[in-house]
């Protein structure tokens, strides 16, 4: 099929596919009794949207950092490792300094050399809740471990989905392993959650204020990150180099731009995302770290992954998929119990979406160079 009727074929789909939701959201509207009245009015119920936003977190973030590493030619595919290192480091910290409590900022230094002691006491302290540091050392391990996974591959230009499959199998292994050790369980205690914050007046506009001015602060960081990774990905010189180095590294590198700090820098900002998403997980919501089985993360790191290959590596489409995923899943949660509809097709829905929309749109096109190593100078 060439470009331009794959284009055509892609605004039918599209056009036939928002008719379709319409038509099904006006029979919703005027027969709220049916199965389908029922699900259209819980879907676009105030708490489903929330909920929604909520459960879209983790997900978002951190296909907003694979799309990063991907649209620079590193695959990150341990994302799911680095949303449970951070998810348990995050707590882990917290617990250890004080859960509820507090620490100031800079501390009071203090150099005793024998006959003389020297104190640096700035005398201004910032005051910082240990929960805030908490999720700050989850998002800086996140950092770390995908530090380590650019090194492998980049460095030493080791397979970049078995160096990925690594990753996440040492995290899989090791947090559940500390929390043995530190707790004598798997699971670690509960620390609290993140206070909501509340947007002064904004919050207070009917309907939309609760949802988006009056939230967790991990949803706020989610609905300002996802602009502010689209600008940067398509605005800004660092995002042109991104994109270069997974589309034509010889270019990139014709022009005097080191391709592999190119490539570390971007696959830095996945783990920084990915480590947000964690935190988000378990500081966020939850307030601690379930280590059973695929741990509280349970495959979100490979639903980020569908998720900006559905969004088509834009952080706009990346959020919308994450999104589709979070929402069916919270509808389904509200109405379990309630006979509407078996829940499976809930939970089915965003995988049959995507593989339809793969199949009928076309294949999303992976970077030219993404999974290959590159050496300066080489042709």
């Amino acid at each position: 099929m060439s470009g331009k009727d794959r284009n055509g074929t892609r605004r039918m789909v599209a056009g036939g596919t928002l008719a379709v939701i319409a038509l099904v959201s006006l029979y919703g509207v005027f027969f709220p009794n049916s199965t389908v009245g029922k699900v259209f009015w819980t879907a676009i119920d105030q708490g489903t949207i929330e909920s929604s936003l909520r459960l879209a977190v983790p997900i978002a973030l951190t296909a907003i950092g694979g799309l990063y590493a991907e649209k620079s030619g590193v695959i990150n595919i341990g994302l799911e490792g680095l949303l449970i290192i951070s998810a348990f480091v995050s707590v882990l910290v917290t617990d250890q300094l004080g859960a509820g409590q507090t620490t100031g900022v800079p501390p009071v230094v203090t150099w005793d050399l024998g006959s003389r002691a020297y104190t640096i006491d700035p005398g201004l302290q910032f005051v910082i809740p240990n929960i805030w540091i908490g999720l700050l050392s989850g998002v800086v391990a996140s950092m770390l471990l995908a530090l380590l996974f650019g090194v492998i591959c980049i460095r030493y230009e080791a397979d970049q989905i078995i160096a990925g499959l690594a990753v996440w199998l040492l995290a899989l292994g090791l947090a559940p392993f500390v929390a043995q050790v530190v707790y004598g369980r798997v699971s670690t205690e509960n620390v609290g959650t993140l206070d909501t914050w509340s947007i002064p007046l904004l919050s207070k506009i009917p309907y939309v204020g609760p949802i988006l001015f009056d939230a967790n602060p991990t949803v706020i960081i989610m609905l300002i990150s996802v602009p502010a990774a689209w600008y940067g990905l398509n605005r800004t010189s660092f995002g042109y180099w991104v994109r270069a180095s997974g589309e034509n590294p010889k270019a990139l590198d014709t022009v005097g731009i080191n391709v592999d700090r190119v490539r570390y820098a971007a696959v830095l900002v996945s783990g920084f995302f990915a480590g947000i998403g964690g935190t988000a997980l378990s500081l966020g919501f939850q307030g601690s770290f379930d280590g059973g089985g695929p741990t509280m993360v349970d495959g979100r790191g490979f639903i980020a992954i569908a998720a900006y290959l559905f969004g088509n590596y834009n952080p706009f489409g990346a959020f919308a998929a994450s999104y589709l995923f979070s929402g069916l899943q919270a509808v389904q949660i509200r109405l379990q119990g309630q006979g509407v509809a078996p829940t499976e097709i809930f939970l089915m829905a965003p995988y049959i979406v995507v593989v339809i929309v793969l199949v009928l749109v076309g294949r999303t096109r992976l970077p030219e160079a993404a999974g290959e190593h590159y050496e300066s100078g080489e042709d």
